[in-house]
């Protein structure tokens, strides 16, 4: 069976998209971070400092302590910054 182009598409979109950025507390973070080897270097208020090795480079992320971390937070300062792909991330929760 040949799909047009535009059913591929449609296929592509809906069973090959990113998967959502999901809602999560820092708690949930940090956890997420530790099972790749991130650890606790420090405290300042409300946000914890975390550094690990990542692509054979020493890695700090600051993660704020909130009830939810933000999107653009997550995904850019976060998850970026240690080319960890939302999928990846999912996986660890």
């Amino acid at each position: 069976m040949k799909l047009t182009a535009e059913a591929n598409l449609w296929y592509l979109f809906q069973f090959h998209s990113m998967p959502k950025l999901p809602q999560v507390s820092g708690k949930e973070t940090v956890k997420a971070l530790q099972k790749i080897g991130f650890t606790l270097a420090g405290q300042k208020g409300s946000h914890l400092k975390l550094v690990g090795v990542r692509d054979n480079q020493k890695q700090t992320l600051i993660i704020p302590m909130h009830k939810i971390v933000k999107k653009g937070t997550l995904r850019n300062g976060i998850l970026k910054p240690i080319s960890l792909s939302v999928a990846e991330f999912i996986k660890l929760l």
